[in-house]
């Protein structure tokens, strides 16, 4: 599914940036192990469809949520350190907006920070959501158009 390919096309676009670099993990079932901290988790969400044309098989343009969050283990500078990874992923994605052709655009549509004291340490998430904007034939899902 073009959706998978977008996942991983992001995945791949936000390894190996000065902060996180390979602690990259395309899932969000299981946490992120401390040694691989700070760390980025990539997943979808949501997904609106519509139809282009009334002439089967219909195009249909997909708006697809990509998260991409970063997670760190600090107990200093933790909202700097935040930032940091939120500037690199947001620079990193626009690189290339259309993922390599599989997207016509991908914008940045919000970001949300999160804080938790559990432990020695505090844990810190940044929450960057973007919306992936493609287009697909209803009767083959695996090729973007």
């Amino acid at each position: 599914h073009v959706r998978k390919q977008i996942r991983d096309a992001v995945a791949t676009q936000v390894t190996g940036l000065t902060t996180t670099g390979s602690n990259v993990y395309v899932n969000r079932l299981y946490p992120i192990a401390q040694s691989k901290l700070p760390g980025l988790l990539v997943y979808t969400n949501t997904e609106a469809s519509s139809k282009l044309d009334m002439h089967y098989p219909r195009l249909l343009e997909r708006r697809l949520e990509v998260i991409v969050e970063g997670v760190v283990k600090t107990v200093s500078n933790i909202e700097d350190l935040l930032d940091t990874i939120a500037q690199e992923v947001e620079e990193a994605v626009y690189t290339d907006v259309t993922l390599g052709g599989l997207c016509k655009d991908v914008v940045l549509t919000s970001i949300e920070t999160d804080f938790a004291s559990e432990g020695d340490q505090p844990v810190g998430v940044v929450k960057l959501e973007f919306e992936a904007k493609y287009v697909v034939r209803e009767d083959d899902l695996s090729v973007a158009l």
